[in-house]
């Protein structure tokens, strides 16, 4: 049986950082008169996007974020949506601008995301915001990454001098996280559907991110005695959901791991509500 304290407790780090956000929030209103905000666009009627922003909109609400839900059909041009993203853009109540994905016409996602204000980009995606994660300037880091490596601090283990995986090579996470565990001064590996000798080297890690998007795909031959494991994994398969780790057997060789569900998600939110924050304090408008 799995001990209990090798668990990172996504659910409970999220509590603990809201709190802190709350208070953050309150003095920001304080000091300017209305609340931070966040605007959300849905297109369509995906119930896995409906139930996320109305997961977005309560937890705006618990903190003290003021939220903005704009809901457009299925049916919308590209034209109409990128023209809402502007008004946004320009709107002085707004400080987080986000766009749900995925959209109904997935071929619009770049062309889209490309027009929300780089100072507004609470997810992270615009290209001036991982251009500057890159270079290792100030900017809005995307969400699970961030989460991610708040979960590893909340450890206590040091990251500085590690060897950090990360199996997955995505703009949303696992790109941007690598970024992140090198400004932790971490020595980073990514691996991904080309790499070979997978196991020998996740094999190596002290830190192991799986964000591969399979169920179950690291098993415990793939990881070090000791490591600490970061399942991203959201695959749901006959109404189950499972990570990309085989949580039991992972679990009996990992000094800490995180389960699914109640590790990385819980902390996605939390981290659009810090960047909310954020780029209410340094001005978006």
């Amino acid at each position: 049986m799995t001990d209990r304290r090798k668990i990172i407790d996504g659910k409970a780090l999220s509590e603990k950082i809201r709190g802190a956000l709350k208070v953050k929030a309150s003095a920001y209103e304080s000091a300017n008169k209305r609340k931070a905000g966040l605007a959300v666009i849905l297109v369509g009627e995906d119930p896995a996007s409906q139930i996320y922003v109305r997961n977005k909109i309560k937890a705006c609400e618990e903190v003290g974020i003021r939220s903005f839900a704009h809901y457009l059909p299925k049916e919308a041009k590209k034209e109409d949506i990128i023209g809402l993203v502007e008004t946004l853009n320009a709107d002085k109540s707004v400080d987080g601008l986000l766009v749900q994905l995925p959209l109904p016409d997935k071929n619009d996602e770049n062309e889209i995301l490309k027009h929300v204000s780089p100072l507004k980009d609470v997810d992270g995606f615009h290209a001036v915001n991982a251009g500057n994660l890159l270079l290792g300037n100030a900017c809005l880091a995307a969400c699970t990454p961030s989460g991610v490596i708040e979960l590893i601090k909340s450890t206590g283990a040091e990251i500085s001098g590690k060897h950090a995986v990360v199996i997955g090579r995505s703009n949303i996470v696992g790109k941007p996280v690598a970024m992140l565990l090198l400004q932790e001064n971490a020595t980073v590996t990514i691996c991904h559907s080309k790499t070979e000798n997978l196991k020998e080297i996740t094999k190596t890690a002290d830190i192991l991110v799986a964000a591969v998007g399979k169920k179950e795909f690291v098993t415990a031959d793939m990881v070090k005695d000791g490591a600490i494991v970061i399942d991203v994994g959201m695959n749901r398969d006959d109404g189950k959901l499972y990570g990309d780790v085989k949580f039991d057997e992972v679990s009996e060789k990992a000094s800490f791991i995180t389960p699914v569900p109640g590790g990385v998600g819980p902390m996605t939110i939390t981290m659009l509500l810090s960047n909310t924050i954020k780029a209410a304090e340094r001005g978006s408008n």
